[in-house]
């Protein structure tokens, strides 16, 4: 995710069981919701999201983190779109989210659909539908989204606490994704989503100095890239956006993120974790030696992870409440 997207898988969990309550995989959701009421809702965000990623091309990776950021906190109800108040600080000024950016990309996209459609397309809808721009647009797959989301009224920056630091074990994980309906097969696919993107040096300094207390570098990195992240963020770095793509084609969506993971080369704890499972590990292979089998279980995974419900609402300005 290039410099301010950094740790997109920051993104991916969390919960306490006050948060579950809210959430559920639901059926009602439909790839024709706006056929009838807004049939060119789609096309119009998609031109949006293509025209920001000319500007910048870190645009695909903050909205996919984006994205993913939403549904875990609250459902995929554009809860980490609100901005503050006097009252209450909102998710996107939440530690884990502070690095998000792109905002003004689903802005945009809602200032052009309520021209054509006024009142009727969700800010979720927009951001699930910006996340499969994102990635289609930066090579991957595309896919129909279900549609039909609703905007949340609550947005509260503690509740990003729950989302797990990137040195989660695969317990862990697991943990955070059957919290929410999600399998060990959605971890891996969607943990895929590494393929685009940066992250900064504090996500990974754990594994590259201090590691323990008779290592100072993670064993299970690859010497000559453990060497390389070390030369990129030393133990001192004061440097504010030093870090480290995620793979070694940033902005394309492929499966390189699984086979450099094979290699010893993967940024996080969380994503070296992958292998240390044999169920999961097994997954890892699959992927790395088939693109097209990633590409078939990510958009499996992304369906039914953005089908977590949420909100009561559509919002006229995606960045607060009516």
């Amino acid at each position: 995710m290039a410099d301010k997207n950094t740790n997109m898988f920051y993104l991916i969990f969390s919960f306490t069981i006050f948060g579950l309550a809210h959430f559920n995989l639901v059926n009602t959701l439909s790839a024709n919701y706006y056929d009838q009421t807004c049939h060119n809702a789609e096309s119009t965000i998609t031109s949006v999201v293509k025209k920001a990623m000319l500007n910048d091309p870190t645009v695909p990776a903050a909205l996919l983190r984006m994205h993913f950021h939403d549904c875990f906190i609250r459902g995929c109800d554009g809860s980490v779109l609100l901005n503050s108040t006097g009252k209450n600080k909102a998710e996107k000024d939440g530690p884990p989210n502070i690095s998000l950016h792109a905002f003004y990309v689903i802005d945009n996209a809602k200032k052009a659909v309520e021209a054509l459609c006024p009142k009727t397309v969700s800010c979720a809808d927009i951001l699930a539908l910006a996340a499969r721009d994102a990635v289609t647009l930066s090579g991957g797959p595309t896919w129909d989204v279900p549609k039909g989301r609703k905007d949340g009224r609550v947005s509260k920056a503690t509740e990003t606490r729950q989302l797990p630091a990137p040195t989660f074990n695969i317990s862990q994980l697991q943990q955070s994704f059957a919290q929410r309906g999600l399998s060990m097969d959605d971890l891996v696919a969607l943990s895929g989503g590494h393929t685009l993107g940066f992250a900064h040096c504090s996500s990974f300094q754990n594994r590259i100095h201090n590691f323990s207390s008779k290592q100072s570098v993670d064993p299970t990195l690859e010497s000559s890239f453990a060497a390389s992240l070390k030369s990129v963020c030393p133990a001192k770095n004061t440097a504010k956006n030093a870090g480290a793509n995620l793979d070694a084609t940033p902005t394309t969506f492929d499966n390189r993120y699984y086979k450099l993971l094979l290699q010893g080369k993967s940024i996080f704890s969380s994503d070296q974790s992958l292998i240390n499972s044999a169920k999961t590990k097994a997954l890892v292979s699959k992927f790395a030696s088939s693109q097209q089998e990633f590409q078939k279980a990510f958009v499996k995974s992304m369906i039914k992870m953005s089908s977590i419900s949420g909100g009561q609402e559509v919002r006229l300005d995606c960045r607060v409440v009516n």
